[in-house]
């Protein structure tokens, strides 16, 4: 066994309000700059829906992520090395950015310097950020938003569900799905790089591109099945979502969550067996999400303790690890969910699936003669198909996407008899197989957590930083202060170790 520290994240959908706070807060800090316009490393899409960029969940033409070939070995969808090598100057499985967007700039000097009068109203037109020539604005990153694109017939996971959904007025569905890069235990990315710029970072599995290295290729915007590697087209380098690192390191959550209004992310650390990690991603798709949950190693579990110890992991690590909300969200209670795991990259960005509008089940849950059936059923109906979620979440398996749904109707049912009369709604417990105290500690971090409870990153991060910024000063290659006293730089991404 050979232990591992990942800083994962989840998400509970139910949260989200489709306000685009993280998108913009990610936006100012990562890509407001020359070459990054139409890149968004945290955008907010609402499905269903096509998604940004056009499509991306259509590895029938985007050849990202795992697959098992004929022989059940894993290999890239975007192929072999030869095939990859006769590619690499013109690769054909790239979006253009018209499947992104053309970014748009606004001319307000028109505005400003218009003469009085009053028959003509200046107006401001768009001109491309890319060229400079006018345009007219006919996508973008959140053109979906609360289904005003009205694209969400060409949904790949509508097509790919066995039950076909009538979109009737009535019958119209729609929630919010945030999305950054899932830092996975098995990149695609990685292993498609030709240069080697793409790596996985050794001590807490972060994802990031060595700028020195890259040369542009762009294998790794094709391997990626989320589509959430970037190319700057000023410069001709690959980018991507750091999650933050610098924030991490210095014991802080990533931007997207400290700016989040919703308060729906929650970060934590996550032990896992690397030699675990093949065999996980090797298995077949309905037995995906049990293997990679398998993959994750108790952290209460002395063994995985020692283990870690022994592999040089600080003991501020290990604590962190037990308090994890991540741990809790994903292996104890069994509620998050991964993104399409059929990729087989085991995406280390989790979703609590939405419940809402939850009515119906709510409704069927309060009654006396009630029973997890019941509320299983009710679930079956409710407006989001399950069979949407499980597409999604579960690579088609709607019992497990149901299962996460009936333990959430039955612990906001069973929290609602708790507090009107104080009764204990043992039937439904049975049901989830879950106890009442374990039931009021899932409903107190997805509905009540408190700031240090939602995030729990490692002091011993910060302390590492500080220990790499003085190695950073004494190479000259990154200054330990600003002039200005504003507090200390980060440390050169060069200089953290490899995997």
């Amino acid at each position: 066994m050979r232990i591992r520290a990942q800083v994962a994240m989840v998400m509970n959908l139910d949260k989200c309000i489709g306000c685009h706070t993280c998108s913009v807060t990610c936006k100012q800090t990562w890509t407001n700059r020359e070459g990054t316009e139409y890149v968004w490393f945290n955008n907010v899409e609402t499905k269903p829906g096509i998604g940004y960029p056009k499509h991306y969940e259509d590895q029938d033409r985007w050849k990202g992520g795992w697959k098992l070939d004929a022989k059940g070995r894993l290999v890239l969808r975007s192929g072999g090395r030869v095939k990859r090598l006769s590619r690499i100057f013109a690769n054909p499985d790239l979006p253009s950015i018209d499947d992104y967007y053309e970014p748009a700039t606004f001319d307000k000097d028109i505005l400003v310097n218009a003469p009085a009068g009053r028959t003509d109203t200046p107006v401001k037109r768009p001109y491309s950020a890319l060229t400079g020539e006018p345009m007219a604005v006919t996508w973008g990153a959140n053109w979906e938003d609360s289904l005003g694109g009205a694209s969400g017939r060409e949904d790949p996971n509508l097509a790919r569900m066995a039950a076909k959904v009538t979109f009737e007025f009535e019958k119209t569905f729609m929630f919010h799905l945030p999305r950054i890069c899932e830092h996975c235990l098995n990149p695609a990315c990685v292993s498609a790089c030709p240069s080697g710029a793409m790596y996985k970072r050794e001590e807490d599995g972060i994802v990031l591109v060595d700028q020195d290295r890259c040369r542009g290729w762009r294998m790794c915007v094709s391997a990626c099945p989320y589509k959430k590697v970037y190319v700057n087209h000023a410069t001709g380098k690959a980018e991507k979502c750091t999650f933050c690192f610098p924030r991490i390191e210095a014991g802080q959550p990533t931007v997207c969550s400290e700016t989040c209004v919703g308060r729906l992310r929650y970060l934590g650390i996550l032990w896992y067996d690397e030699d675990a990690v093949l065999a996980a991603a090797s298995v077949p798709d309905d037995e995906l999400l049990d293997a990679q949950r398998a993959v994750f190693l108790d952290p209460f579990d002395e063994a995985v303790q020692q283990a870690a110890r022994d592999a040089g992991h600080p003991e501020e690590w290990i604590g962190a690890a037990q308090a994890s909300p991540v741990w809790k969200l994903i292996s104890e209670y069994r509620i998050a969910l991964p993104l399409h795991p059929e990729y087989r990259t085991l995406p280390m960005v989790w979703y609590v699936p939405p419940l809402s509008p939850v009515l119906d089940a709510a409704g069927a849950a309060g009654r006396d003669d009630t029973d997890a059936d019941d509320i299983f059923h009710t679930i079956r109906d409710l407006r989001i198909p399950v069979e949407y979620l499980a597409e999604l979440f579960t690579a088609g398996d709607a019992e497990a996407a149901g299962g996460v749904l009936m333990k959430l109707a039955a612990m906001r049912s069973y929290m609602r008899a708790r507090t009107l009369d104080g009764t204990v709604a043992q039937e439904l417990l049975d049901g989830i197989d879950m106890t009442g105290e374990q039931v009021e500690a899932m409903y107190r971090l997805l509905a009540i957590a408190k700031y240090d409870e939602r995030y729990v990153i490692p002091a011993a991060h910060a302390r590492d930083a500080a220990v790499l910024e003085a190695q950073a000063a004494a190479h000259g290659d990154c200054p330990v202060g600003d002039p200005d006293g504003a507090g200390p730089f980060f440390p050169a991404d060069s200089l953290r170790v490899r995997s």
